[in-house]
């Protein structure tokens, strides 16, 4: 059905989009966010009884070096489910093997964006860093929203397609 075609280059602009916006934001506002990733490296706001702190970073020319790291990422994310939705439109009406191998991009970008917000975000920031433990600073509940519309996307858009129905009614 080309409805499902068009709703997973859809989708995956979608997601081109929030990383685009997420990327632009970080670029045009950068000390705002640049803040969040040097408490959340400092370790600063986590319990004051935490017996994780000698994991904490300081040194702010590694605080700016994550924080381009994932600026580039989340980059290279929108750049590649850009490219991924519109490999997909452009194949809407082609046979299903040509349209499921043009789902390549759109995949690495999503799997590029999972582990951005997953491993970046929810395992090192979240549970290396103690992210969880900070009032102000805790961004693990909205990276889990971000993982979970991420990997949803990419199960649907993984979802192999079949043929066309050729010369119908509907």
């Amino acid at each position: 059905m080309i409805a499902l075609r068009a709703a997973k280059a859809a989708t995956v602009a979608a997601i081109a989009l929030f990383a685009s916006l997420v990327t632009f934001g970080n670029l045009t506002d950068y000390n705002t966010n640049f803040v969040f990733v040097e408490h959340v490296l400092s370790m600063d706001t986590i319990y004051a009884f935490s017996t994780i702190k000698y994991r904490a970073i300081t040194d702010p020319a590694i605080a700016h070096a994550a924080y381009a790291l994932i600026i580039a990422t989340q980059a290279a994310t929108a750049v590649l489910c850009w490219i991924g939705a519109g490999a997909l439109a452009r194949r809407l009406s082609a046979d299903a093997a040509a349209f499921n191998r043009a789902k390549t991009l759109a995949v690495v970008g999503l799997t590029l964006g999972f582990l951005v917000w997953h491993v970046g975000f929810m395992s090192i920031g979240g549970e290396w860093f103690g992210m969880w433990q900070s009032q102000q600073w805790n961004g693990v509940p909205s990276a889990f929203r971000f993982v979970m519309t991420i990997i949803a996307v990419l199960i649907f858009v993984a979802i192999p397609d079949q043929e066309l129905e050729r010369g119908g009614t509907a």
